[in-house]
């Protein structure tokens, strides 16, 4: 089984809902036991709730995240993990000046897609934010889940 971990700040918005996209969709297409997904954040504070608005737009996609504790980033995680995708260059940067070792296995999500771009952060916002980072997050997703464990295998050509 390969690893994938959706990184972000504090991992309870964005990432956290970067792992149940991908974990609803592996369920559905019947892949779920090919991959572990996780999420963490750089500077996450360990046992924090997801923010009240993710977990009010996760609802409205049929997604329970209230149970999500948010979880710092640590070096087992990044040696673990087969594949971790961030929500903005600066995660990247992060890991890769504290582990440079690792750099070949991080990736911008939006890579995924052929882009290159960082996730708008919502948190402290509105719940337009939260909506409009939902629905880019379940769109770059839901378009890449392939070439995510893909790379995730090392099989990605």
């Amino acid at each position: 089984m390969r690893t994938v971990v959706f990184v972000c700040t504090g991992n309870i918005c964005r990432s956290p809902m970067a792992e149940a996209f991908l974990n609803r969709i592996l369920a559905r297409e019947g892949l779920a036991a090919d991959c572990a997904v996780r999420s963490a954040g750089v500077w996450a504070a360990n046992g924090r709730p997801a923010s009240p608005f993710a977990i009010q737009v996760m609802a409205r996609r049929g997604i329970d995240i209230s149970g999500h504790r948010a979880h710092s980033l640590t070096q087992a995680d990044v040696e673990e993990a087969d594949l971790i995708l961030v929500m903005a260059s600066e995660h990247a940067e992060v890991i890769e000046t504290l582990l440079p070792q690792y750099k070949p296995k991080i990736h911008l999500l939006s890579e995924m897609v052929g882009r290159h771009h960082d996730i708008p952060d919502p948190g402290g916002g509105p719940l337009y934010e939260y909506l409009q980072c939902a629905d880019e997050l379940e769109d770059l997703i839901e378009g890449s889940y392939l070439r995510i464990l893909e790379l995730a295998k090392g099989t990605y050509t």
